[in-house]
């Protein structure tokens, strides 16, 4: 947030998804999600470039995860740290539930937009939390999620923002208020050796550390998955079937973007389930990660 408003890097996501082709659906209002970008974005411009290709690519994965959920049947969807995203505008469905998770500065300036421009939003609950202090399984089941009830939980562009600490707390959190089978769509900024495009993650770095949102978490391969598989979130079958083959499956984690699916949870991890994690980082809105010096940058 900057004065009550969204943040540079959030502007900039808004200002490069209004130029891309979305997942299409039979539903929802795809005008609404757009105007709210547009209102956001305030006639800022972007270029293209290794981040647009990214961001594109960032957004489709982030959108068929969505639209397939919703094919499944899958009724309630979670957005961590939603910010300014319009997902829950763009496929709305009256028989979706949707919980938007964010810190109350950025969640009352969202909402504030969408009455200025008479949008309305009947299927999203607006649930307020503080990643680094606020009980958010409390706060999800207060709010009406059924942990009885498969559901998706979507963490797109935050993760890099918060201490390792705190976003294992995160994935802890959905994973009590998940029901077994459930999916979680996460994307992550990978760490990669000096030579391997070093130069570029860090110029990224200190860009948005300039803008007042620093880097504070990466993963070097394999890290992230442990990650989630510690927390109770089992990464997707590799195996083909999911539907991807494991060129596609290679290329998305290649990028950060991971999918898995909620199973047995470590004994460890669920006697700890509940306490806060460290207060050392800010909740932020989505915002761009490094573009990666892989297959998905460029696209």
């Amino acid at each position: 947030m900057e004065d009550g408003g969204p943040s540079a890097t959030a502007r900039r996501v808004a200002a490069h998804r209004l130029g891309f082709t979305r997942v299409a659906a039979g539903y929802g209002d795809p005008a609404a999600d757009e105007a709210l970008a547009a209102d956001v974005v305030g006639g800022l411009t972007v270029s293209a470039g290794r981040m647009h290709d990214y961001l594109a690519a960032r957004t489709a994965f982030f959108d068929r995860a969505v639209t397939g959920a919703i094919d499944r049947g899958v009724r309630q969807i979670v957005t961590g740290a939603a910010g300014y995203d319009g997902r829950a505008l763009r496929y709305a469905r009256a028989d979706v539930r949707w919980f938007e998770v964010d810190h109350p500065a950025t969640q009352r300036d969202k909402l504030g937009r969408l009455e200025r421009l008479g949008l309305t939003a009947p299927g999203v609950t607006f649930v307020e939390a503080d990643f680094t202090r606020d009980p958010v399984a409390d706060r999800l089941r207060a709010a009406g999620l059924d942990p009885a009830a498969p559901g998706l939980f979507l963490l797109e562009g935050v993760a890099v923002y918060l201490e390792a600490a705190v976003l294992e707390n995160v994935l802890d959190q959905f994973r009590q208020v998940a029901a077994p089978g459930s999916q979680l769509a996460i994307s992550v900024s990978g760490s990669r050796a000096a030579g391997d495009g070093s130069r570029s993650r860090a110029r990224f770095q200190a860009a948005v550390a300039a803008m007042g949102e620093p880097v504070r978490s990466t993963f070097e391969a394999g890290q992230a998955e442990a990650l989630l598989a510690r927390t109770g979130w089992h990464p997707a079958d590799s195996s083909g079937r999911d539907g991807k083959t494991a060129a596609s499956r290679a290329r998305l984690r290649s990028g950060g973007l991971l999918v898995a699916t909620a199973g047995p949870r470590p004994a460890s991890t669920a006697t700890a389930a509940g306490q806060s994690a460290p207060r050392s980082a800010a909740l932020r809105p989505a915002a761009p990660q490094p573009p990666h010096e892989g297959p998905l940058a460029p696209l």
